[in-house]
């Protein structure tokens, strides 16, 4: 069998199947608005509130996430497709006892402005004036990039084309390539995206309808519902009134060149200077993907690569504290 050409869609959005049990396409309905109790470790966490602020001008502006203090070796957090960088929020307090840590969200995404097209060449230039604006570079060293399925494309993306500018990359569930999309799910896709937002009448119901991508049953549901509440805004409803809706481009798919992304892979696994890692979930499809012999992966054979237990692609929601217990073994001796 042929090897697989890498593409860099591996979260693009996907429909959960019509058989899917309710964990899968509505965890939250059934709390009907209400917030799920969640564990002490988890309020003290998100307690922990970040310094939020903006980088760029109007138009072109990125939102970003800061905690910890300037001066400790940087972190820069990059979050996965149709997300935002409050994925983060109940992680990144408990990195910040030894780093300086930010998270981003990328353009079309979160509160970060809409664009007229995405590129690889612009998620990395709003990286690196994130990692500016955060001062994450007044460490001792590189800041480390780390990056989240989608958001780990682009991590990778900035260490083939900036490796001067960073120490190392972590990827986390990065699949690097499914089949691409058939003719009919193109379509019905851009159809959706062309009507544009569809506002819910009230937050319940919007809450209801929030669901991961790609799907999988979702765990820890306070963790979801917190995601969830902070990837809505306020819209307005024909007829008057205000609904809700989501923060993110429906188009975002559309706008995106994904040449400059494919040109880093054309000859090949590119000759990487930064180390990386590749953090799995070991229940995920990138798992399975990671088991068959005619894959073919873009990273190189030095990558160090481990794998989470009972974590499918989601591993911030499904394994948080594991993952940061991973996160800190792995920066407090990698790379040497």
């Amino acid at each position: 069998m042929a090897q697989e050409t890498p593409r860099f869609n591996e979260d693009q959005p996907t429909p959960a199947p019509t058989d899917a049990p309710p964990e899968v396409v509505a965890p939250l309905a059934q709390f009907e608005g209400r917030e799920p109790e969640a564990p002490a470790w988890f309020k003290a966490a998100i307690a922990h509130a970040p310094e939020r602020s903006f980088v760029g001008p109007e138009g072109r502006r990125i939102e970003l996430l800061t905690w910890g203090e300037i001066g400790k070796p940087g972190l820069l957090l990059v979050h996965g497709n149709s997300a935002h960088a409050d994925w983060w929020s109940c992680i990144a307090p408990l990195l910040a006892t030894e780093y300086r840590v930010a998270a981003m969200s990328l353009a079309g995404m979160g509160a970060s402005d809409w664009r007229d097209s995405y590129s690889p060449n612009d998620f990395a230039a709003d990286a690196l004036a994130c990692v500016k604006a955060a001062r994450l570079d007044e460490g001792p060293g590189k800041p480390v990039y780390i990056g989240h399925s989608f958001g780990g494309s682009q991590v990778f993306y900035v260490a083939c084309t900036h490796p001067e500018r960073l120490k190392a990359a972590v990827l986390i569930d990065v699949g690097f390539g499914p089949s691409p999309e058939d003719e009919a799910r193109i379509a019905e896709r851009k159809a959706r995206a062309a009507r544009g937002p569809r506002p819910y009448p009230d937050l319940t119901t919007a809450l209801s309808r929030f669901r991961l991508m790609p799907p999988q049953p979702a765990r820890n549901l306070y963790i979801v519902d917190y995601i969830a509440r902070r990837s809505l805004k306020r819209a307005p409803m024909e007829g008057g009134g205000e609904g809700w809706t989501w923060r993110f481009d429906p188009q975002m798919w559309d706008k995106l060149d994904r040449a400059p992304m494919e040109a880093v892979t054309a000859a090949g696994p590119p000759d990487l200077k930064v180390p990386i890692a590749h953090i799995i979930g070991e229940i995920s499809t990138v798992a399975e993907r990671e088991k068959t012999v005619e894959w073919r992966t873009p990273l190189p054979d030095s990558t160090v690569k481990f794998f989470v237990p009972d974590s499918y692609h989601h591993v911030l929601i499904d394994q948080p504290l594991a993952l940061v217990a991973a996160l800190r073994a792995l920066l407090a001796t990698w790379p040497a």
